[in-house]
């Protein structure tokens, strides 16, 4: 095997990686769309299933700007989870100082704004 086939084979090997990467991604972003009906979700996979390079083109110049709005909503919304439920870890269960000493590295991290500490503290405190 020589040099050249290794770098034959890489190329070949990472392409196919991006290739179904983009296919998991638009067969994601299909199912994660609720606006879309289900028997145009089916037309998509069929699509996908008999002509994958053509369909995945078409997807990505139809749907290309709402497929990442709509990743972006999920990340959004992901992100505002997790910080309601660090929010909420941070006030539960402990004493007034435990909660404040949470609430303070919570803010010292980021986690949290100046008056969302404030808000914890005057909870605890209450």
């Amino acid at each position: 095997m020589s040099f050249w086939d290794i770098v034959w084979f890489i190329f070949i090997f990472f392409a196919f990686m991006a290739y179904l990467m983009i296919i998991f991604q638009v067969i994601g972003d299909l199912f994660r769309d609720d606006s879309v009906s289900g028997w145009i979700k089916a037309v998509w996979i069929i699509a996908l299933i008999f002509l994958p390079f053509l369909t995945l083109l078409v997807y990505l110049i139809v749907r290309g700007k709402g497929m990442a709005e709509r990743s972006a909503q999920a990340m959004d919304t992901a992100r505002r989870a997790q910080d309601d439920y660090v929010r909420s870890v941070a006030g539960a269960g402990a004493s007034a100082p435990d909660q404040i000493a949470k609430a303070k590295e919570l803010l010292d991290s980021g986690a949290i704004t100046a008056d969302e500490f404030a808000a914890l503290k005057a909870k605890a405190l209450a």
